[in-house]
């Protein structure tokens, strides 16, 4: 250790926002730093990016650091925190630090995606210590809504953080393992640097409920129903299906799988040893043979998503599986602000067949992840730390957990978002500068940014179409022959009834015939000509301005 080492915090994803977590941390002097990466996840798309698949966190900053980079820890298999791994792992090349259970998940999604990155894992699990480079770092246990998550210990000569990633204190789940009080309560008596703190539910007072809450509240629902039963649940959370087919179980009924994500998932489970002391789960074909009343369906869907088990069942277009009037479906979930209306369509949609829809509001169904104020309390209260970095959120969390840890007595609660580099050590916390960083975008098989992908353009395409024109031009610069209007995504007729091909080519014929012949062999400016006209006409009479691609041809 030199006198001008640092100790630097880097969010490249998840502060400031939900989703997308990429933390690096790094030791050593600004010129010669080595840095560890914790989680690599992925949030999805809203509308305003048509066609992509997933948003990814810019690492370009590690283009030039990649050789200082020496691991990447990831906490649980959530897609916020792991589903970016798979594609930008084969540009960084280091050792992988991850859990059993998402060492699993993770070959499932390469399996399933028919992806050509295999990355190799290095087991690693609650209890277990590590050296990566400077770093010394401890995997705590907590509880979260998936198998095997973990905090993080990481021991610097500097000082010691405590990363939390996901977790709450739930002192009843129905899968472990319980958040380590006593461990945490230790390494606070060690000494802790900086406390970074997961803000999802921040805003949130009190304590989360139990899952037994929930598991119960399921049992109820289920014994009282006089039809089918089913559930759409996150695939991720085993625990919540390990308590439903349990309550099936204890109702006598059996209980379906449905949709791909879930039945990967409880393979990895099974795989691993979570899906012990349950009964066999029935196949599709002999869904129709069990009576209504003695059956339960676990299955994907909770977040509208148009291609997924319940959507299919929304729209009566499954082969083996359908519901009628009088059967139950109960969502064990919450809407992921963005997917409001999707999961509304299918709730109509079950409405109309009769179906009877449970959500939250009605029934405690659901719990979330994600600590509530108290139980940020809590852990400020084990751990003790010198300072405070809310992570895990937009501004709106990140500033609710940075006031509540001020009244709690931290002193210090630097504000940082993501591509602040914050020096935590030696010295008070400072933000000492910007990295690159940002988005980029899955779309299909290819990955780039914004521009690369062409999202700007499709976008403008979506709202206003696409008119492709050809015109060919003969020795004199006259018309070889009647040019060709293609409109795309416009509409057929403007207000007049007027057909709007047919207007679009009055404006090519105008725009053409308005340059003096001479002029014609500059065929840009008749390029330009015809574009403007075309897309002033489109506007003039729809209110929109297309996209417009003209080839103009000379015999």
């Amino acid at each position: 250790m030199s006198k001008q080492d640092e100790l630097v915090f880097l969010p490249l994803g998840g502060v400031g926002e939900i989703g997308m977590n990429l933390a690096l941390y790094g030791y050593g002097t600004p010129a010669h730093r080595q840095w560890i990466m914790v989680d690599c996840g992925v949030t999805f798309p809203g509308l305003d990016l048509p066609g992509v698949d997933l948003v990814l966190p810019d690492i370009r900053f590690l283009a030039e650091e990649r050789k200082n980079l020496k691991g990447i820890i990831i906490t649980h298999a959530h897609e916020d925190h792991y589903g970016a791994l798979a594609d930008l792992w084969p540009g960084l090349n280091v050792p992988v630090y991850a859990s059993p259970f998402t060492a699993g998940m993770l070959e499932a999604k390469r399996s399933y995606e028919r992806s050509r990155a295999e990355v190799p894992i290095t087991i690693f699990k609650e209890g277990d210590r590590i050296n990566v480079g400077p770093f010394e770092i401890e995997a705590v246990g907590v509880n979260h809504s998936i198998p095997e998550p973990m905090s993080l210990v990481i021991r610097t000569p500097l000082g010691n953080i405590v990363h939390t990633g996901d977790w709450k204190i739930d002192h009843a789940p129905s899968l472990g393992p319980f958040t380590d009080e006593a461990r945490f309560r230790a390494v606070g008596d060690e000494g802790v640097l900086a406390l970074m703190c997961d803000s999802t539910n921040a805003m949130r007072d009190g304590v989360s409920p139990s899952e037994e809450e929930v598991s119960t509240s399921l049992t109820k629902i289920i014994e009282d129903a006089k039809g089918r039963v089913a559930i759409t649940t996150f695939s991720s959370n085993v625990g919540r299906i390990r308590s439903i087919a349990k309550a099936s179980a204890a109702a006598g009924r059996e209980v379906l799988l449905l949709g791909s994500s879930m039945k990967r998932v409880c393979d990895v489970a099974r795989d691993v040893g979570l899906m012990e002391g349950l009964n066999p789960f029935i196949a599709e074909d002999e869904f129709g043979y069990i009576p209504r009343d003695k059956v339960v369906i676990i299955l994907t869907g909770s977040q509208g998503e148009s291609r997924a088990a319940l959507a299919k069942i929304s729209r009566d277009e499954m082969r083996n599986v359908a519901l009628t009037a009088g059967d139950t479906v109960v969502f064990s979930s919450r809407a992921i602000p963005g997917n409001e209306k999707a999961i509304n369509d299918i709730k109509n949609g079950l409405v109309e067949q009769g179906i009877n829809i449970v959500t939250d509001s009605e029934a405690l169904v659901h719990v979330s992840g994600h600590p509530r104020r108290n139980e940020l309390q809590q852990m400020y209260q084990w751990t003790r730390p010198q300072m405070l970095v809310p992570v895990h959120g937009e501004a709106a969390h990140l500033t609710a957990q940075a006031e509540l840890g001020l009244q709690s007595g931290i002193k210090t609660v630097p504000r940082v978002r993501n591509g602040d580099i914050l020096r935590l050590a030696p010295g008070p916390a400072t933000v000492i500068g910007t990295a690159p960083h940002g988005r980029i975008y899955k779309d299909g098989s290819l990955i780039g940014d914004f521009e690369e992908m062409g999202i700007g353009e499709r976008r403008k395409l979506s709202f206003a179409g696409h008119v492709s024109v050809n015109v060919v031009l003969d020795a004199r610069y006259d018309f070889a022959s009647d040019p060709i209007v293609v409109p795309i995504g416009l509409p057929e007729f403007d207000d007049e009834g007027e057909d709007m091909n047919d207007t679009l080519y009055d404006a090519v014929l105008g725009a053409v015939e308005s340059i003096p012949r001479g002029k014609r062999k500059d065929l840009a400016l008749v390029t330009e000509a015809v574009r403007r006209a075309v897309r002033g006409t489109a506007n003039e009479v729809w209110g929109k301005k297309p996209v417009v691609t003209v080839f103009i041809n000379k015999l």
